[in-house]
């Protein structure tokens, strides 16, 4: 704690400091609760994501010996173009929410092409929208998890270092305020004695 003045001129600044840091330590909660919150719904569903993946691929691999064929690069059909988000905001944090995938379009003969590729292909194109799903959700629990943390630590200096610091400075104002009030009150009675006492001694009382 950095030393401080002990006038009132401080005490008025250090009560100032203590009615700010504790107006904004409840937003400061508040905004940590929330984020909290949204990061177990949000882990949550990148959870529920995975497992689906999971599924998805352990199903894919009944059929994924189809895809060796030569004759087809299946992987043209599947191309992620572009990941559409949405702005999403919590607590003043902004981060993306995921909407959708738009794959390149790529035409094929149906005629000369198996019946199957078609299956493949919708298959394939909600695994790669899984996965494009999935990287957005990463992304934005690992932006709000670093949120958390900045405001934890804020929530922390509140409430740990600012708020005790200002009781304590205002505390020993105080104190040394009211100290020297005292000896000031003390001084003035000795100063009335003697004046008493001199005035009472021309007085030859």
């Amino acid at each position: 704690m950095r030393k401080i003045k002990l006038t009132k001129g401080e005490l008025k600044k250090q009560r100032d400091a203590l009615r700010q840091y504790s107006r904004y330590l409840p937003t400061l909660q508040l905004k940590k609760q929330q984020l909290q919150i949204e990061i177990l719904h949000r882990v949550s569903a990148l959870n529920d994501k995975k497992k689906l993946a999971i599924e998805k691929y352990r199903v894919a691999e009944v059929w994924a010996g189809l895809l060796s064929d030569e004759s087809l690069d299946i992987g043209n059909f599947v191309k992620v173009e572009r990941v559409l988000t949405e702005p999403g905001n919590i607590a003043g944090v902004d981060f993306k929410v995921f909407r959708s995938a738009e794959f390149s379009e790529t035409a094929y003969d149906l005629f000369s092409t198996p019946l199957w590729v078609d299956r493949a292909v919708v298959e394939l194109r909600e695994m790669a929208s899984l996965n494009s799903e999935i990287a957005v959700l990463d992304e934005t629990v690992s932006v709000l998890r670093r949120e958390l943390r900045i405001a934890t630590q804020r929530v922390n200096l509140f409430e740990k270092v600012k708020i005790p610091e200002a009781e304590v400075a205002i505390r020993a104002i105080k104190i040394f305020i009211g100290d020297q009030m005292t000896n000031a009150v003390g001084r003035s009675k000795i100063a009335k004695k003697k004046i008493e006492e001199a005035a009472g001694q021309r007085l030859g009382i």
